[in-house]
């Protein structure tokens, strides 16, 4: 069984942000695995272990695919010594700056020539926050898709794959033959922590960096461009009143002045 999981190098969400030309500076913030992709990691670490692990050489593989600047490898690292087992990682400066159309064409094509078994992805990126790129990649592949998984189930020797989603309605239980395209929600499970045998292994483990002539796509986006940005100004400081036996007749000024009464 080989399971590719989908990952994206985001900034820090506690950095300050910055525009240049239109686009979001990523090269002057620090760079993190995009949080909830971790979990889809971790879920794909757990599938190839209830069935019999994925050893060097052995039936099961993970493997991180990404697509991002050279930088990215940084992420990628981070889901190696977690326990994947190599990584793909598609990077050219034609793709600066690309959107979900973009990202889920690249990726779509890396993977329909892996011989994936499963795809897994988290449900979203926290620097985008549009929950697209899994949909978008099922529909490319032509697999079927299982959005919103809180729990992920596969019988190998049955080629399939079951899920539970959790809606307002209830819950879904849904199933698909392989391949498929599966996201999950951070409820899924616990990330493990990387020990330090998984990180001193991830230095060793390859990561096959392709552009997009090797990938056989071009990169053309469909976005709109933000042409300014600049953060919201800080809101001014209330009146404070010190009540000294005509605080009423001052809250009833206040109110007449902002035409609240």
């Amino acid at each position: 069984m080989k399971i590719a999981v989908c990952v994206k190098q985001v900034p820090d969400s506690w950095a300050e942000k910055k525009m240049v030309n239109g686009v979001l500076d990523r090269e002057g913030v620090d760079a993190v695995l995009n949080d909830l992709d971790e979990y889809a990691v971790e879920e794909a670490l757990r599938i190839v272990e209830a069935h019999g692990g994925n050893e060097e050489g052995g039936a099961n593989s993970v493997t991180i695919v990404s697509m991002g600047p050279e930088r990215a490898t940084e992420a990628i690292r981070k889901a190696l010594s977690m326990g994947a087992n190599d990584a793909i990682l598609v990077s050219d400066v034609a793709l600066a700056g690309s959107d979900a159309l973009a990202t889920s064409k690249v990726l779509a094509e890396v993977i329909k020539n892996g011989g994936f078994d499963l795809v897994i992805c988290g449900t979203e990126s926290t620097d985008a926050r549009m929950s697209v790129v899994p949909a978008m990649l099922a529909q490319r592949l032509g697999w079927a898709q299982l959005t919103f998984a809180s729990s992920v189930s596969v019988d190998p020797a049955a080629n399939t794959v079951s899920i539970t989603r959790t809606t307002e309605a209830g819950v879904d239980a849904i199933n698909a033959k392989f391949p498929a395209v599966v996201s999950v929600v951070e409820k899924i499970n616990e990330p493990r922590y990387p020990s330090f045998k998984g990180i001193m292994a991830a230095k060793k483990k390859t990561i096959d960096s392709r552009d997009l002539a090797t990938v056989g796509v071009s990169a053309e986006s469909a976005w709109s461009l933000v042409a300014d940005s600049s953060p919201r100004p800080p809101r001014a400081a209330g009146v404070k009143v010190t009540d000294e036996g005509n605080g009423g007749n001052d809250l009833v000024k206040f109110l007449t002045e902002k035409k609240f009464i």
